[in-house]
Protein backbone atom coordinates (compact mmCIF):
# COMPACT_ATOMS: atom_id res chain seq x y z
CA UNK A 1 0.00 0.00 0.00
CA UNK A 2 1.17 3.52 -0.86
CA UNK A 3 1.53 6.84 1.30
CA UNK A 4 -1.26 8.33 -0.42
CA UNK A 5 -3.45 5.01 0.14
CA UNK A 6 -2.85 4.83 3.31
CA UNK A 7 -3.15 8.67 4.16
CA UNK A 8 -6.40 8.59 1.72
CA UNK A 9 -8.11 5.57 3.95
CA UNK A 10 -7.05 7.48 7.03
CA UNK A 11 -8.84 10.89 6.09
CA UNK A 12 -11.75 8.54 4.83
CA UNK A 13 -12.16 6.79 8.19
CA UNK A 14 -11.79 10.54 9.83
CA UNK A 15 -14.34 12.28 7.82
CA UNK A 16 -16.99 9.09 8.39
CA UNK A 17 -16.03 9.67 12.32
CA UNK A 18 -15.98 13.67 12.08
CA UNK A 19 -19.60 13.22 10.12
CA UNK A 20 -21.29 10.25 12.34
CA UNK A 21 -20.07 13.08 15.48
CA UNK A 22 -22.24 16.01 13.79
CA UNK A 23 -24.82 14.04 12.97
CA UNK A 24 -25.62 11.68 16.24
CA UNK A 25 -22.60 12.08 18.90
CA UNK A 26 -22.41 15.59 18.92
CA UNK A 27 -19.76 15.79 21.16
CA UNK A 28 -17.05 18.43 20.83
CA UNK A 29 -15.04 17.04 18.04
CA UNK A 30 -12.05 16.00 19.21
CA UNK A 31 -14.10 14.22 21.79
CA UNK A 32 -16.25 13.18 19.48
CA UNK A 33 -14.38 11.56 16.79
CA UNK A 34 -12.40 9.44 19.04
CA UNK A 35 -15.59 8.14 20.84
CA UNK A 36 -16.50 7.89 17.42
CA UNK A 37 -12.66 5.56 16.06
CA UNK A 38 -12.65 3.72 19.33
CA UNK A 39 -16.41 2.31 18.65
CA UNK A 40 -15.16 1.44 15.33
CA UNK A 41 -12.43 -0.15 16.31
CA UNK A 42 -14.22 -2.38 19.44
CA UNK A 43 -16.59 -3.26 16.16
CA UNK A 44 -14.05 -4.86 14.38
CA UNK A 45 -12.96 -6.90 17.69
CA UNK A 46 -15.81 -8.01 18.42
CA UNK A 47 -16.07 -9.06 14.75
CA UNK A 48 -12.90 -10.80 14.90
CA UNK A 49 -14.75 -12.86 17.81
CA UNK A 50 -16.93 -13.87 16.24
CA UNK A 51 -14.87 -14.86 13.59
CA UNK A 52 -16.50 -12.40 10.31
CA UNK A 53 -13.64 -10.31 10.12
CA UNK A 54 -9.64 -10.33 10.98
CA UNK A 55 -8.71 -7.57 13.00
CA UNK A 56 -4.76 -8.02 12.83
CA UNK A 57 -5.27 -6.36 9.23
CA UNK A 58 -6.51 -3.58 10.51
CA UNK A 59 -4.01 -3.56 13.16
CA UNK A 60 -1.10 -3.59 10.84
CA UNK A 61 -3.14 -0.93 8.56
CA UNK A 62 -2.82 1.26 12.00
CA UNK A 63 0.91 0.38 12.86
CA UNK A 64 1.62 1.31 9.22
CA UNK A 65 1.57 5.07 10.59
CA UNK A 66 4.37 5.68 13.30
CA UNK A 67 2.42 7.12 15.52
CA UNK A 68 5.06 8.09 17.53
CA UNK A 69 6.97 10.00 15.02
CA UNK A 70 3.91 11.42 12.97
CA UNK A 71 3.21 13.20 16.62
CA UNK A 72 6.14 14.20 18.13
CA UNK A 73 8.33 14.86 15.25
CA UNK A 74 5.44 15.89 12.50
CA UNK A 75 2.18 17.28 14.30
CA UNK A 76 3.06 18.72 17.24
CA UNK A 77 5.33 21.71 15.41
CA UNK A 78 1.69 22.76 13.93
CA UNK A 79 -0.81 22.63 16.61
CA UNK A 80 1.64 23.81 19.07
CA UNK A 81 2.21 26.93 16.30
CA UNK A 82 -1.33 27.21 15.88
CA UNK A 83 -2.03 27.11 19.78
CA UNK A 84 0.29 29.73 20.10
CA UNK A 85 -0.65 32.21 17.60
CA UNK A 86 -4.65 32.00 18.85
CA UNK A 87 -3.09 33.51 22.43
CA UNK A 88 -2.71 36.87 23.30
CA UNK A 89 0.07 38.20 24.71
CA UNK A 90 -1.21 40.76 27.10
CA UNK A 91 -3.95 37.91 28.76
CA UNK A 92 -1.43 35.46 29.03
CA UNK A 93 0.91 38.15 31.46
CA UNK A 94 -2.16 38.60 32.98
CA UNK A 95 -1.91 34.43 34.12
CA UNK A 96 1.74 34.53 33.84
CA UNK A 97 2.46 33.43 37.47
CA UNK A 98 -0.23 30.20 37.19
CA UNK A 99 0.82 29.84 34.04
CA UNK A 100 4.51 29.06 34.58
CA UNK A 101 4.17 27.27 37.92
CA UNK A 102 1.58 24.65 36.39
CA UNK A 103 3.40 24.22 33.07
CA UNK A 104 7.06 23.59 35.05
CA UNK A 105 7.10 22.81 38.56
CA UNK A 106 3.78 21.58 38.23
CA UNK A 107 4.66 19.33 35.33
CA UNK A 108 7.45 17.91 37.49
CA UNK A 109 5.88 17.86 40.84
CA UNK A 110 2.92 15.72 39.10
CA UNK A 111 4.93 13.53 37.09
CA UNK A 112 6.92 12.74 40.67
CA UNK A 113 3.79 12.33 42.59
CA UNK A 114 2.09 10.19 39.84
CA UNK A 115 5.04 8.07 39.82
CA UNK A 116 5.43 7.15 43.31
CA UNK A 117 1.67 6.73 43.36
CA UNK A 118 1.71 4.19 39.97
CA UNK A 119 4.84 2.37 42.41
CA UNK A 120 3.12 1.66 45.24
CA UNK A 121 -0.45 1.32 44.44
CA UNK A 122 1.07 -1.71 42.20
CA UNK A 123 3.36 -3.13 44.47
CA UNK A 124 0.00 -3.32 46.45
CA UNK A 125 -1.33 -5.65 44.06
CA UNK A 126 1.69 -7.66 43.12
CA UNK A 127 2.97 -5.99 40.17
CA UNK A 128 6.74 -4.92 40.62
CA UNK A 129 8.40 -2.27 38.72
CA UNK A 130 11.34 -0.44 39.41
CA UNK A 131 10.84 3.00 41.00
CA UNK A 132 12.61 4.73 37.81
CA UNK A 133 9.82 2.91 35.55
CA UNK A 134 7.10 4.22 37.72
CA UNK A 135 8.71 8.09 37.57
CA UNK A 136 8.91 7.64 33.77
CA UNK A 137 5.10 6.93 33.54
CA UNK A 138 4.61 9.89 35.95
CA UNK A 139 6.65 11.64 32.65
CA UNK A 140 4.49 10.29 29.79
CA UNK A 141 1.45 11.33 31.52
CA UNK A 142 2.45 14.83 32.64
CA UNK A 143 1.65 16.79 29.57
CA UNK A 144 -2.12 18.21 29.21
CA UNK A 145 -4.17 18.48 26.08
CA UNK A 146 -6.41 21.35 26.24
CA UNK A 147 -7.35 20.68 22.48
CA UNK A 148 -10.33 18.51 23.99
CA UNK A 149 -12.17 20.37 26.63
CA UNK A 150 -11.34 23.99 24.61
CA UNK A 151 -14.69 23.57 22.70
CA UNK A 152 -16.28 22.94 26.00
CA UNK A 153 -15.03 25.67 28.08
CA UNK A 154 -15.95 28.05 25.31
CA UNK A 155 -19.76 26.86 24.97
CA UNK A 156 -20.31 26.75 28.48
CA UNK A 157 -18.89 30.12 29.24
CA UNK A 158 -15.89 29.58 31.61
CA UNK A 159 -14.10 33.14 32.54
CA UNK A 160 -11.47 34.20 30.78
CA UNK A 161 -8.98 33.78 33.28
CA UNK A 162 -10.17 30.31 33.45
CA UNK A 163 -9.62 29.38 29.99
CA UNK A 164 -6.10 31.18 29.44
CA UNK A 165 -4.73 28.85 32.43
CA UNK A 166 -5.72 25.83 30.70
CA UNK A 167 -4.76 26.47 27.05
CA UNK A 168 -1.24 28.39 28.64
CA UNK A 169 -0.26 26.17 30.54
CA UNK A 170 -0.91 23.20 27.57
CA UNK A 171 1.08 25.34 25.22
CA UNK A 172 4.52 25.48 27.75
CA UNK A 173 3.89 22.02 29.68
CA UNK A 174 4.20 20.41 26.28
CA UNK A 175 7.70 21.06 26.06
CA UNK A 176 8.89 20.81 29.70
CA UNK A 177 6.83 17.34 29.97
CA UNK A 178 9.09 15.85 27.12
CA UNK A 179 12.15 17.66 28.26
CA UNK A 180 11.34 15.64 31.54
CA UNK A 181 10.56 12.67 30.03
CA UNK A 182 13.56 12.19 27.89
CA UNK A 183 15.38 12.51 31.06
CA UNK A 184 14.03 10.14 33.03
CA UNK A 185 14.02 7.90 30.33
CA UNK A 186 17.78 8.42 30.30
CA UNK A 187 18.06 7.00 34.02
CA UNK A 188 15.77 4.32 33.18
CA UNK A 189 17.88 2.86 30.46
CA UNK A 190 21.01 3.06 31.61
CA UNK A 191 22.49 6.60 29.88
CA UNK A 192 21.70 8.96 33.21
CA UNK A 193 23.50 12.37 33.67
CA UNK A 194 24.68 13.68 37.13
CA UNK A 195 21.84 15.58 38.99
CA UNK A 196 23.62 18.94 38.40
CA UNK A 197 24.59 17.92 34.57
CA UNK A 198 20.43 17.02 34.53
CA UNK A 199 19.72 20.47 36.03
CA UNK A 200 21.74 22.17 33.81
CA UNK A 201 20.41 20.25 30.65
CA UNK A 202 16.87 20.85 31.31
CA UNK A 203 17.99 24.85 31.86
CA UNK A 204 19.36 24.65 28.32
CA UNK A 205 17.10 22.83 26.27
CA UNK A 206 13.86 25.23 27.81
CA UNK A 207 15.94 28.08 27.35
CA UNK A 208 17.30 27.43 24.36
CA UNK A 209 14.04 26.49 22.53
CA UNK A 210 12.79 29.76 23.94
CA UNK A 211 15.22 32.20 22.63
CA UNK A 212 15.36 30.01 19.20
CA UNK A 213 11.88 30.51 18.99
CA UNK A 214 12.15 34.48 19.71
CA UNK A 215 15.33 35.09 17.47
CA UNK A 216 13.40 32.80 14.52
CA UNK A 217 10.11 34.47 14.88
CA UNK A 218 11.58 38.05 14.98
CA UNK A 219 13.02 37.14 11.14
CA UNK A 220 9.78 35.54 10.39
CA UNK A 221 8.19 39.09 11.36
CA UNK A 222 10.54 41.28 9.28
CA UNK A 223 10.25 39.27 6.85
CA UNK A 224 6.34 39.43 6.98
CA UNK A 225 6.97 42.92 7.40
CA UNK A 226 8.03 43.63 4.13
CA UNK A 227 5.57 42.14 1.95
CA UNK A 228 1.56 42.66 1.24
CA UNK A 229 0.79 39.00 -0.02
CA UNK A 230 -1.09 37.09 2.45
CA UNK A 231 -0.30 33.43 0.37
CA UNK A 232 3.47 34.04 0.90
CA UNK A 233 3.26 35.24 4.46
CA UNK A 234 0.81 32.06 5.30
CA UNK A 235 4.20 29.99 3.43
CA UNK A 236 6.34 31.59 5.98
CA UNK A 237 4.47 30.86 8.85
CA UNK A 238 4.47 27.41 7.35
CA UNK A 239 8.32 27.35 7.02
CA UNK A 240 8.48 28.72 10.64
CA UNK A 241 6.21 25.94 12.50
CA UNK A 242 8.12 23.24 10.74
CA UNK A 243 11.41 24.62 9.78
CA UNK A 244 11.41 26.21 13.36
CA UNK A 245 11.15 22.91 14.82
CA UNK A 246 13.30 20.73 12.73
CA UNK A 247 16.24 23.17 13.83
CA UNK A 248 15.54 23.49 17.76
CA UNK A 249 15.61 18.92 17.39
CA UNK A 250 18.43 19.21 15.04
CA UNK A 251 19.73 22.12 17.76
CA UNK A 252 19.22 19.44 21.08
CA UNK A 253 16.69 22.48 22.61
CA UNK A 254 13.22 21.99 23.05
CA UNK A 255 11.21 22.07 19.66
CA UNK A 256 7.87 22.66 21.15
CA UNK A 257 8.79 25.58 23.16
CA UNK A 258 10.48 26.77 20.26
CA UNK A 259 7.15 26.86 17.94
CA UNK A 260 5.23 28.00 20.69
CA UNK A 261 6.90 31.23 21.05
CA UNK A 262 7.26 31.71 17.62
CA UNK A 263 3.93 31.73 17.20
CA UNK A 264 3.27 33.80 19.75
CA UNK A 265 5.41 36.61 18.38
CA UNK A 266 3.51 36.47 14.95
CA UNK A 267 0.18 36.06 16.72
CA UNK A 268 0.47 39.01 19.19
CA UNK A 269 3.50 41.61 16.78
CA UNK A 270 2.95 40.15 13.29
CA UNK A 271 -0.68 40.27 13.70
CA UNK A 272 -0.72 43.89 14.97
CA UNK A 273 2.15 45.46 12.89
CA UNK A 274 2.71 43.51 9.87
CA UNK A 275 -0.33 42.35 8.33
CA UNK A 276 -3.48 44.15 6.60
CA UNK A 277 -7.02 43.08 7.65
CA UNK A 278 -7.33 40.63 4.58
CA UNK A 279 -4.36 38.57 5.74
CA UNK A 280 -5.02 37.97 9.27
CA UNK A 281 -8.09 36.89 7.88
CA UNK A 282 -6.31 34.39 5.56
CA UNK A 283 -3.98 33.33 8.34
CA UNK A 284 -6.52 33.05 11.05
CA UNK A 285 -8.88 30.78 8.83
CA UNK A 286 -5.43 28.58 7.53
CA UNK A 287 -4.63 27.98 11.25
CA UNK A 288 -7.48 27.16 12.29
CA UNK A 289 -8.38 24.36 9.26
CA UNK A 290 -4.85 23.30 9.86
CA UNK A 291 -5.41 22.81 14.15
CA UNK A 292 -9.01 21.28 13.43
CA UNK A 293 -7.86 18.96 10.97
CA UNK A 294 -4.51 17.85 12.65
CA UNK A 295 -6.49 17.35 15.94
CA UNK A 296 -9.22 14.91 13.92
CA UNK A 297 -6.49 12.38 12.56
CA UNK A 298 -5.02 12.88 16.09
CA UNK A 299 -7.85 11.36 17.61
CA UNK A 300 -9.38 9.10 15.19
CA UNK A 301 -5.52 7.88 15.25
CA UNK A 302 -5.38 7.78 19.04
CA UNK A 303 -9.11 5.60 19.04
CA UNK A 304 -8.06 3.22 16.38
CA UNK A 305 -4.91 2.88 18.37
CA UNK A 306 -6.42 0.01 20.60
CA UNK A 307 -6.42 -2.29 17.89
CA UNK A 308 -2.53 -2.83 18.52
CA UNK A 309 -2.16 -2.61 22.35
CA UNK A 310 -2.23 -5.92 24.37
CA UNK A 311 -4.76 -6.23 27.07
CA UNK A 312 -4.74 -8.37 30.38
CA UNK A 313 -5.99 -8.54 33.64
CA UNK A 314 -2.59 -7.49 35.56
CA UNK A 315 -2.17 -4.73 32.75
CA UNK A 316 -6.12 -3.33 32.81
CA UNK A 317 -5.47 -3.14 36.47
CA UNK A 318 -2.82 -1.37 36.63
CA UNK A 319 -4.48 0.99 34.24
CA UNK A 320 -6.97 1.64 37.02
CA UNK A 321 -4.82 2.30 39.18
CA UNK A 322 -2.90 4.77 37.38
CA UNK A 323 -6.21 6.97 36.19
CA UNK A 324 -6.35 7.56 40.35
CA UNK A 325 -2.92 8.12 40.51
CA UNK A 326 -2.99 10.67 37.70
CA UNK A 327 -6.02 12.47 39.12
CA UNK A 328 -4.66 12.44 42.71
CA UNK A 329 -1.37 13.78 41.42
CA UNK A 330 -2.59 16.75 39.54
CA UNK A 331 -4.96 17.57 42.43
CA UNK A 332 -2.26 17.86 44.65
CA UNK A 333 -0.12 20.21 41.88
CA UNK A 334 -2.84 22.08 40.66
CA UNK A 335 -3.57 22.39 44.60
CA UNK A 336 -0.27 23.55 45.72
CA UNK A 337 0.00 26.46 42.52
CA UNK A 338 -2.90 28.17 43.35
CA UNK A 339 -2.41 27.78 47.10
CA UNK A 340 1.18 29.42 46.47
CA UNK A 341 -0.64 32.15 44.19
CA UNK A 342 -3.27 33.25 46.07
CA UNK A 343 -1.95 35.66 48.67
CA UNK A 344 -0.70 37.77 45.29
CA UNK A 345 -3.92 37.43 42.92
CA UNK A 346 -7.43 36.14 42.92
CA UNK A 347 -8.80 32.94 41.37
CA UNK A 348 -11.87 31.80 39.83
CA UNK A 349 -14.47 30.25 42.11
CA UNK A 350 -13.61 25.96 41.99
CA UNK A 351 -10.73 26.87 40.15
CA UNK A 352 -9.07 24.25 41.45
CA UNK A 353 -11.33 21.40 40.66
CA UNK A 354 -12.20 22.63 36.99
CA UNK A 355 -8.18 22.97 36.64
CA UNK A 356 -7.69 19.06 37.90
CA UNK A 357 -10.81 17.24 36.09
CA UNK A 358 -9.71 19.68 32.90
CA UNK A 359 -6.23 18.61 32.81
CA UNK A 360 -6.46 16.11 30.14
CA UNK A 361 -3.98 13.71 28.53
CA UNK A 362 -3.95 13.03 24.54
CA UNK A 363 -2.61 12.15 22.11
CA UNK A 364 0.93 13.45 22.92
CA UNK A 365 0.90 10.98 26.23
CA UNK A 366 0.44 7.93 23.93
CA UNK A 367 3.34 9.14 21.20
CA UNK A 368 6.02 9.42 24.49
CA UNK A 369 4.78 5.54 25.67
CA UNK A 370 4.82 4.39 22.10
CA UNK A 371 8.91 5.92 21.78
CA UNK A 372 10.16 3.61 24.45
CA UNK A 373 12.21 0.34 23.74
CA UNK A 374 10.35 -3.00 22.97
CA UNK A 375 9.88 -5.15 25.82
CA UNK A 376 7.34 -5.56 28.98
CA UNK A 377 8.10 -2.81 30.74
CA UNK A 378 7.04 -0.85 27.60
CA UNK A 379 3.75 -2.86 26.70
CA UNK A 380 3.07 -1.83 30.56
CA UNK A 381 3.42 1.44 30.29
CA UNK A 382 1.83 1.75 27.00
CA UNK A 383 -1.47 0.11 28.27
CA UNK A 384 -1.40 2.42 31.20
CA UNK A 385 -1.12 5.29 29.49
CA UNK A 386 -3.56 4.56 26.47
CA UNK A 387 -6.08 3.53 29.88
CA UNK A 388 -5.54 6.98 30.85
CA UNK A 389 -6.05 9.18 28.08
CA UNK A 390 -9.43 7.40 27.70
CA UNK A 391 -10.19 8.12 31.06
CA UNK A 392 -9.20 11.95 30.87
CA UNK A 393 -10.87 12.37 27.20
CA UNK A 394 -14.42 10.50 27.62
CA UNK A 395 -14.92 10.29 31.07
CA UNK A 396 -13.53 13.53 32.19
CA UNK A 397 -14.33 15.58 28.86
CA UNK A 398 -17.58 14.72 28.81
CA UNK A 399 -18.79 15.09 32.20
CA UNK A 400 -16.78 18.41 32.74
CA UNK A 401 -20.26 20.59 31.63
CA UNK A 402 -21.83 18.51 34.85
CA UNK A 403 -18.77 19.27 37.34
CA UNK A 404 -19.14 23.35 36.07
CA UNK A 405 -23.62 22.99 36.45
CA UNK A 406 -22.86 21.44 40.11
CA UNK A 407 -20.03 24.29 40.96
CA UNK A 408 -23.32 26.39 40.50
CA UNK A 409 -20.90 29.14 39.06
CA UNK A 410 -21.26 28.70 35.21
CA UNK A 411 -24.04 28.97 32.89
CA UNK A 412 -24.56 25.51 31.10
Amino acid sequence: MTVLQSFSILLAIAALCAWVNYRWVKLPAAIGVMSVSLILSLVLLILEWLGVFTAAHAARFVESFDFQDLVLHGMLAFLLFAGGLTVTLDDLRSQRGAVALLSSVGVIVGAAITGFLFWISLSWVGIEIPFIVALLFGAITSPTDAVAILGILRKVGVPKSLELKLVGESLFNDGIGVVVFLAISSFAFGTGLAPAQLVTTLALEVLGGAALGAALGWVAFQMIKAVDEYVVEILITLTLAAGGYSLAEALHVSAPICVVIAGLIIGNHGRSLAMSDTTRDHIDTFWELVDELLNVVLFVLVGLEVLTLTFNGNYVIAGLLAICAMVISRFISTWSAVTALRPFRSFSPHVVKILTWGGLRGGISVALALSLPPGETRELLLVCTYIVVLFSVLVQGITLPALLRFSGKYPV
